[in-house]
């Protein structure tokens, strides 16, 4: 099929780098040019395992196009994906110019049949607003469809080339056919796909989410108690997990969810009920929750250091809300990092793919190592905010011998205490 995909950021490079690998012709659209010749040479702008490799066979083969030109883009494709930002106001609200400018150029340029795909994350009634946008600009025939996506970062490859389920939302006939014959050589393995109305589609993608985050934060309101108990959290799991009805997914205590799409769906999810004047007291707690966990988190290194942190310097394993992945939108490091400069503390912190992320939040205001144990030397204590393979079994008599304290704050619990002995170890839901 021809498709063209509108936006070249995390959902869209992804999705038409897919499309085009199962054999489809992808145009991706983007209006920032120079943007446009990296990534038509093979360079793209952000981490994400075996994207890179599929992105420079695609467009070898001729199958994956970069344009600036969404007007003949639109033209040539019969789908026209759009996949651009959807930021967020400060009351939760997705600000949609950005969708709304693409629908009235694409109704510009429509000249026969085309379906319309909203790829962004977009709230309740989205649908109905691009429609009525493209009618204003053309009399020629078109579907609008929802199609909300479920990538996990460090995982969107995989996730897009092998979904859990595919969401469509249409009520028209015609879309449900040509979507399904697009994603059938995605669903060989029998997951499903769904087909629904637009507005039940829109509504997928928030639930989901919130369920995930609110399970987190269950997690880790659990551990808090467990620690004021003396019980232990990472036990209390396995306990919990074991149980078929729960799960073991999303269960880890910690220092609480970021990224681009728990947090912004969350509040979003609050604002919708907001406006339709209906409750979220559990969604709001979630979020609540999650923020108190850095907190949290901090209080443990001030009842061992004190609140005075001058001149105390910290060792930070990670910075990226999670592995795989160079994103720190909504990471924990952020809060808890800011919190110790704040006092006068001195950070070095170590990441496998988010330093340069980082350099755009506090350029020279911490160090940067570039190994995990260089990052050690002379520090005060360590802390783990970011669960890297790479951290999750070191040399402890090395981190010893380079730390001025033996110290870890464990933020993910990755380790087991009887492996540290001689190092003061902790973690979240265990006293």
């Amino acid at each position: 099929m021809k498709v063209c995909v509108i936006g070249t950021g995390y959902v869209g490079l992804v999705a038409g780098t897919c499309f085009a690998e199962m054999g489809n012709d992808v145009i991706c659209v983007d209006n920032n040019l120079e943007k446009l010749k990296s990534l038509g040479n093979g360079v793209i702008p952000i981490y994400e395992p075996g994207l890179e490799d599929l992105i420079i066979t695609n467009v070898k083969e001729g199958r994956l196009k970069f344009s600036s030109d969404l007007s003949n883009a639109v033209k040539e494709s019969l789908i026209c994906f759009i996949a651009v930002g959807t930021p967020q106001d400060e009351d939760g609200s997705a600000d949609l110019e950005q969708v709304f400018d693409v629908a009235e150029s694409i109704g510009k340029a429509i000249n026969e049949y085309k379906i319309i795909v909203d790829k962004s994350t977009v709230p309740v009634g989205t649908a109905d607003k691009v429609r009525e946008i493209i009618s204003k600009y053309t009399d020629a025939p078109f579907d609008v469809v929802s199609n909300p996506e479920f990538l996990k970062q460090g995982a969107a490859v995989e996730d897009f080339l092998r979904p859990d389920r595919v969401i469509i939302g249409t009520n028209s006939d015609k879309a449900k056919k040509i979507m399904l014959d697009l994603y059938s050589p995605f669903v060989r393995n029998q997951h499903p796909v769904i087909v629904m109305d637009e507005k039940s589609a829109e509504m997928v993608k928030y639930a989901s989410n919130s369920f995930l985050a609110v399970k987190i934060s269950f997690a880790n309101e659990i551990a808090n108690i467990c620690e004021a108990v003396g019980a232990d959290a990472n036990l209390v799991r396995l306990g919990m997990c074991a149980d078929t009805r729960i799960g073991t997914q999303f269960l880890y205590p910690g220092i609480g969810f970021g990224g681009s799409c728990f947090p912004k769906d969350i509040k979003a999810l609050i604002k919708t009920s907001k406006d339709y004047n209906t409750g979220s007291e559990l969604i709001q707690a979630a979020y609540n929750i999650n923020q108190k966990q850095r907190e949290l988190f901090v209080q443990k290194i001030f009842k061992r250091f004190g609140s005075n942190l001058n001149g105390k310097k910290f060792a930070v394993w990670g910075l990226a809300f999670k592995p795989k992945t160079n994103d720190m939108r909504e990471a924990p490091a952020i809060t808890i990092i800011n919190k110790l400069l704040d006092l006068g503390a001195k950070v070095t912190a170590y990441d496998p793919k988010a330093e340069e992320t980082a350099k755009k939040i506090w350029g020279d205001k911490i160090s940067y190592s570039k190994t995990s144990y260089e990052a050690l030397i002379d520090a005060d204590a360590l802390l783990l905010l970011t669960e890297w393979n790479e951290f999750r079994n070191p040399d402890f008599e090395k981190i010893k011998s380079l730390l001025k304290t033996p110290v870890i704050f464990d933020g993910r619990n990755q380790y087991n205490s009887f492996n540290l002995d001689g190092i003061e170890y902790f973690q979240m839901g265990k006293g």
